[in-house]
């Protein structure tokens, strides 16, 4: 990955898997997928079309996804943030620790996207980052 670190995904929790998939589907159109409990009731939301690689094909465009409020592990907060995508994911960790910022636990593998860890900036905004899977293009 090359130039800036692009914002490639959102999230936000939610307290009623229906009611959210409801909401979404009505409101906005999305397409809402809840993944199985290995994925701690993850909700994909689909805002845009994609490739067969799953990447978005709109240029700035971005989907997201919903987690269950409760289901943060060490303590990380239940709020809304963004999805930063990196080449290094220990080379950004390193990057936030030393501008002031809290990464929170280690990197965790998700399934056919990449490597993921939650992080907190100086003003205590929760938000991630992501390094991808190598795409073959």
């Amino acid at each position: 990955m090359s130039g800036k670190n692009p914002v490639v995904h959102f999230e936000m929790p939610y307290e009623n898997h229906e009611r959210l998939v409801s909401f979404y589907a009505s409101a906005f159109g999305w397409q809402m997928n809840k993944l199985g409990e290995e994925m701690g009731g993850y909700v994909l939301a689909s805002t845009t079309e994609t490739d067969q690689n799953g990447m978005v094909q709109t240029p700035g465009a971005i989907n997201g996804g919903f987690y269950p409020k409760q289901g943060l592990p060490g303590g990380v907060p239940a709020v809304p943030s963004l999805v930063i995508a990196v080449s290094d994911i220990k080379e950004a960790m390193a990057n936030i620790v030393r501008s002031g910022g809290v990464v929170h636990g280690e990197p965790m593998p998700i399934p056919g996207v990449g490597q993921f860890v939650a992080f907190s900036d100086t003003e205590g905004n929760r938000a991630s980052i992501l390094q991808p899977l190598a795409r073959d293009c």
